[in-house]
């Protein structure tokens, strides 16, 4: 059962790539909203309506970024915890890597044909 549950969590998992977080022009168009002008009282209730439309939207907005942000990986991890591991796997990589020329340098592999 527990190993389901962490497929069913890999496959939630997205990457930085994948967030859909559009803020920006529903945050334009609330300050136009309110940077408008208007003489009488009717378009003022109009685009009060209409700008606690858009407020409304953006809260939506905000509340599925946060939502697709908890799904990336590694956010469990403090900064700190994600740069000792950074630092673990420059490491392996290091190794790796000198152990790849090491071994590309120490023997021969031509085969002699009889």
């Amino acid at each position: 059962m527990e190993s389901d549950e962490q497929n069913q969590e890999l496959d939630k998992r997205i990457t930085v790539e994948d967030l859909n977080i559009e803020i920006l022009p529903v945050v334009y168009e609330i300050i136009r909203s309110v940077e408008k002008d208007h003489h009488d009282n009717t378009a003022k209730t109009r685009e009060s309506q209409d700008c606690s439309q858009k407020v409304l939207e953006l809260q939506k907005r905000l509340d599925q970024a946060r939502a697709e942000i908890r799904l990336l990986p590694g956010i469990e991890y403090s900064k700190e915890q994600q740069l000792n591991h950074l630092e673990a796997l420059k490491t392996q990589l290091k190794l790796k890597q000198e152990l790849l020329h090491k071994y590309r340098y120490m023997y021969s592999f031509e085969v002699q044909k009889p």
